[in-house]
């Protein structure tokens, strides 16, 4: 985590605007990716006959309900994060273990789809911004998903990092907006798809954990509460080292690069 802090200072000092720029889209990204995931939990919870969550004021999208001090931090410097759990009573659930897994899926089904929709929205953005001839180019060489490529191509990390000459022979003019708008539909996707793998983790608290007992093992993980706080702790830990950072931005990679590959052929 220091590691991160550290290397947000050393941009804000040599790149304040660019910094500034990322930081906002973070923010954004981050804010909106939680709090539905966190709604989507209460909301689904509340359908299956539980109302726990509604009653608690926790189906809203104020984001004072649903941060986490320290979840927030991980997912703004390491990139994976949590906000606080949606509380839920599955003995008010109408079919006891259908409910729980759909309840334990919500998040990450929510987060899956707005990833999906976001690297959609990019794609879509890419054919009104950029010259024809770019475009025409990509397709020939099918180079597409280079122009929604966030990790490594330097079209939509030129907003990143707010180097607009390398772009803006290519962009319509008039369009240059559109690549702030693109460049946070593109933050949104790799939030979500973070998020989404992130919970997926068979780890408590954590929604793979819950989906894990119940539609494997039919509810028989159940741990003593003083057991699930050492877990707990030691995976805290083990994020807020840096150590899962490596193994999930590979995987979140090689996911993203699989769906923009698919979905710039619309372009």
């Amino acid at each position: 985590m220091f590691t991160g802090i550290t290397q947000w200072f050393n941009d804000l000092t040599t790149n304040p605007s660019a910094t500034l720029i990322t930081l906002a889209y973070t923010a954004v990204a981050i804010l909106f990716s939680l709090i539905l995931h966190e709604c989507a939990h209460g909301w689904v919870a509340y359908k299956c006959g539980d109302p726990t969550a509604k009653m608690l004021g926790r189906l809203t999208l104020n984001p004072l309900k649903h941060l986490d001090p320290i979840g927030t931090i991980c997912m703004l410097f390491l990139h994976v994060g949590w906000a606080k759990p949606v509380p839920i009573n599955p003995r008010n659930f109408r079919r006891f273990r259908r409910d729980y897994i759909l309840v334990s899926l919500a998040g990450i089904i929510t987060n899956l789809l707005l990833f999906l929709l976001s690297l959609i929205i990019s794609a879509l953005l890419c054919k009104f911004m950029y010259d024809p001839e770019l475009l025409e180019y990509a397709r020939e060489k099918g180079l597409q998903n280079n122009l929604l490529d966030i990790y490594h191509m330097i079209f939509p990390n030129a907003v990143y990092g707010g180097v607009f000459d390398i772009v803006s022979p290519n962009v319509r003019a008039g369009c240059e907006w559109m690549l702030y708008v693109q460049r946070l539909f593109l933050m949104l996707a790799q939030m979500n798809l973070g998020l989404a793998i992130f919970n997926l983790i068979p780890v408590p608290p954590l929604d793979g954990y819950r989906f894990l007992d119940m539609f494997v093992f039919k509810g028989r993980l159940a741990m003593e509460r003083s057991t699930m706080n050492i877990i707990q702790i030691a995976f805290l830990v083990i994020c807020m080292s840096g150590l899962l950072s490596n193994f999930l931005g590979t995987v979140n990679g090689a996911v993203f690069g699989f769906f923009s590959n698919f979905i710039a052929h619309i372009i």
